[in-house]
């Protein structure tokens, strides 16, 4: 049976390990120790250690055929030594894994003014995260070059499933911007993130990149005007760019300043998806998208 480390075993690694569960013995390394109990009651090996510390990730070398690395880098600066720490771990065993699957982020590219763009434009990292996960790449990148480790990179949108909708944002009655403003956002059910994971994993190419979206981009107000129709709440005041910069976080405001469209034929053509939400509208109309997230039994 294959063994297959998750690194940051949530809610979308729960979805990947109830995919995989029935052909591979499954870790999941964590530095929480209230999870340890939650990941064997859903049937994985619980694994303790630390990104941050490594030391605490010996006990990864040699262990797994394949990893799939979901941990957030660290919450400051442009490097992400996370993962320079989860490399360096599993480059001191006598065998590396197979294939290693990270999930990057969509905001590598930085504000495009809309336009639709392919795995093949630029990185032009933006924020301090986007540089952070920008990092994680490049390292990815060579280790896999100089090793021989298949690394695939799924570049990912805004994740929503039945606990990951924006309802409370609407119930604050915080305002969108209006259409002409608006700028383009780009989601992925979290159980058609899932099976990319595991396409990428029979499928993923060496060093390369895919999009990891649906079939829809939309403007970011119309997305919370679907939101708010689907739970029969009012829909957001739209306001200005000008007057979004007086009354809407620093945060909220700055994720505001970019705008793409991702084309995502590769994850089609290459690793065969087939999406189960094309659409965010088919995603949350459909019951079954609106239920608790799955747990691995």
């Amino acid at each position: 049976m294959k063994r297959l480390l998750i690194i940051g075993c949530g809610d979308v690694g729960l979805r990947v390990a109830l995919l995989l569960r029935a052909r591979h013995r499954i870790y999941a390394l964590t530095h929480n120790a209230e999870r340890v109990a939650e990941l064997r009651r859903c049937g994985l090996m619980p694994l303790f250690g630390d990104l941050d510390h490594p030391h605490t990730l010996t006990g990864l070398a040699g262990l797994a055929h394949d990893v799939i690395h979901l941990a957030p880098p660290p919450a400051r600066g442009h490097s992400d030594v996370r993962t320079a720490h989860l490399i360096a771990a599993l480059g001191r065993g006598r065998s590396l894994p197979r294939h290693f699957i990270y999930i990057s982020t969509s905001g590598v590219y930085g504000d495009c003014s809309g336009a639709l763009i392919d795995e093949t434009s630029p990185l032009r990292p933006q924020t301090d995260r986007a540089h952070r996960r920008a990092d994680a790449e490049r390292r990815l990148r060579e280790w896999g070059a100089r090793t021989g480790v298949c690394v695939s990179i799924l570049r990912v949108p805004g994740i929503y499933a039945a606990d990951r909708l924006p309802v409370a944002r609407i119930e604050r009655g915080t305002p969108a911007l209006q259409p002409q403003d608006d700028t383009y956002v780009n989601h992925i059910h979290a159980d058609d993130l899932a099976n990319m994971v595991v396409a990428a994993l029979h499928h993923g190419q060496a060093n390369r990149s895919y999009n990891a979206s649906d079939d829809a981009p939309q403007k970011m107000g119309d997305y919370f005007d679907l939101v708010a129709d689907r739970f029969s709440l009012p829909r957001p005041p739209r306001v200005t760019r000008a007057e979004a910069k007086t009354v809407m976080p620093e945060n909220l405001y700055s994720f505001m300043s970019e705008s793409r469209r991702l084309a995502n034929g590769r994850i089609k053509q290459e690793l065969r998806v087939r999406l189960r939400y094309p659409t965010v509208r088919e995603g949350i109309a459909d019951t079954n998208a609106l239920q608790d997230p799955p747990h691995v039994r």
